[in-house]
């Protein structure tokens, strides 16, 4: 047996197993040890410093040393460490969050179910749309549409939704009852001199020959996310969620929001839902409901669907789910804590001060030579390589260029995500315009660094 060392890369190397990484790769290259955190930046084990463009995942809203969110959860941990919402039993932390989210939500919803993850959530959000429609005797309407390049999360059902082939090569995905229909992202699939409203005129009229094609009498359920966040930071065109809803309600077909993007403040305005014009049926929610200091997420259903699951668990003798940490009292009080702060620091308004200026500098890079398009809305935005900027031709093989830019930005201290040939920004909401300019200074001096291999 191989002897390992004492660092904890070698440790790493020989005992985790990373999500997302190219396992091979990683026996050989090891991890980046972030060991520490403040404001918006992180700290790796030689002491440099990084701005996290990403937010640890599009997480964490509050930046990463936020006194209050480590108080709040001491105090619930001396009081109630954990218990379970099982059975009729609750606590206070649920309770307060539960009431809050119902408060803060876009539209009209009547109950908040908790999970753990954005994945867990959405992986409700499928059974609760089956659980619905049997109890209204509708047993065939249970086809589920999705988009391609959505991201919905990894569990089996979530995954299947997610519209990325490496979540289903090789892992037997998807599931049955799940379908695709169009990416809404104009500078790829628009036709040649195509505007964004006919463009998604079209994607309407294909969304509903889909449906015609399925039966509308077997279609439950259209996910969303509002920006597309893991595809590449895909905003929507002009009229697309208009154009959309119309062909849904036609259809009695349930719209679900994933909001575990795009939910507190991303977008320039509290939900993603806000933005696009949306009214969804089902909210779903996480991230930065605790500003990622705590697993947490949530799902909100409207009284239509409520009332049907009260039915069908009367009719069973239970409502037959539920995670073992669902609405955990610690994540809880932390997530309660955030949205305090959300609101008495004005966060919002914050957002809505500093986001054109990380639209400007988002923007100018459309000019770099090796972006063909800048992309984004509020403090989210995404860049992609392309090897012509007329032909809109991308790198070949597809990620090297984006790999080569994500790895530059390492070097200059910005954590980027590369996802393909786009890099994507999602800096911490508490970003000031100083930290935005000196983001967007390193990723143009990594696109300056790579131009001469990328072109050579």
């Amino acid at each position: 047996m191989t002897a390992i060392g004492n660092s904890a890369a070698s440790r790493d190397k020989a005992y985790c197993l990373h999500p997302y990484t190219n396992l091979k790769v990683h026996e050989t290259a090891g991890p980046m040890i972030i060991e520490r955190g403040k404001g918006v930046y992180v700290y790796d084990d030689a002491g440099k410093e990084y701005i996290e463009g990403l937010a640890s995942l599009w997480c964490v809203s509050l930046g990463f040393d936020n006194e209050r969110l480590v108080e709040a959860a001491a105090r619930q941990m001396r009081k109630l460490p954990t218990y379970h919402v099982f059975g009729h039993k609750s606590h206070d932390p649920g309770i307060d969050l539960s009431e809050a989210l119902i408060k803060l939500a876009p539209v009209p919803m009547s109950k908040v179910f908790f999970a753990n993850s954005g994945s867990e959530a959405n992986d409700t959000a499928i059974k609760l749309i089956w659980y619905y429609n049997n109890a209204l005797n509708r047993p065939e309407k249970k086809k589920i549409i999705a988009r391609t390049k959505g991201y919905h999360g990894v569990t089996v059902a979530a995954a299947s939704l997610t519209g990325l082939p490496n979540n289903h090569r090789d892992f037997d995905l998807p599931i049955a009852r799940i379908l695709h229909t169009d990416c809404p992202h104009h500078y790829r699939f628009a036709e040649p001199g195509e505007s964004e409203e006919d463009f998604a005129t079209r994607l309407a009229d294909n969304l509903e020959k889909l449906i015609l094609a399925e039966g509308p009498d077997t279609v439950a359920a259209f996910f969303a996310e509002p920006v597309m966040g893991a595809g590449g930071v895909i905003v929507p065109p002009a009229t697309y969620f208009e154009k959309i809803q119309a062909v849904l309600k036609k259809y009695d077909v349930l719209l679900v929001a994933d909001e575990v993007i795009c939910g507190f403040m991303r977008t320039g305005n509290f939900w993603g839902t806000q933005t696009f014009g949306m009214k969804p049926d089902i909210l779903t929610c996480a991230k930065a409901l605790s500003s990622g200091y705590l697993p947490i997420s949530a799902v909100m259903v409207s009284e239509d669907i409520y009332k049907a699951c009260v039915v069908e668990s009367e009719k069973i003798g239970t409502f037959g789910h539920g995670y073992t940490y669902s609405a955990h009292p610690v994540s809880a009080a932390v997530a309660l804590e955030t949205l305090k702060i959300y609101e008495e620091r004005d966060v919002l308004g914050h957002v809505r001060s500093v986001a054109p200026r990380f639209q400007q500098r988002l923007k100018a890079l459309a000019d770099h030579p090796l972006v063909g398009e800048a992309r984004g809305i509020g403090l989210i935005g995404a860049v992609e390589l392309v090897t012509d900027k007329a032909t809109k031709t991308p790198f070949e093989p597809v990620g090297m260029a984006g790999a080569k830019v994500n790895a530059l930005c390492h070097e200059n201290g910005l954590i980027s995500r590369a996802m393909g040939d786009s890099l994507a920004l999602c800096p911490p909401l508490i970003i000031n315009e100083a930290e935005i300019d000196a983001m967007f200074d390193r990723l143009t001096t990594a696109l300056d660094a790579a131009l001469p291999a990328l072109r050579g």
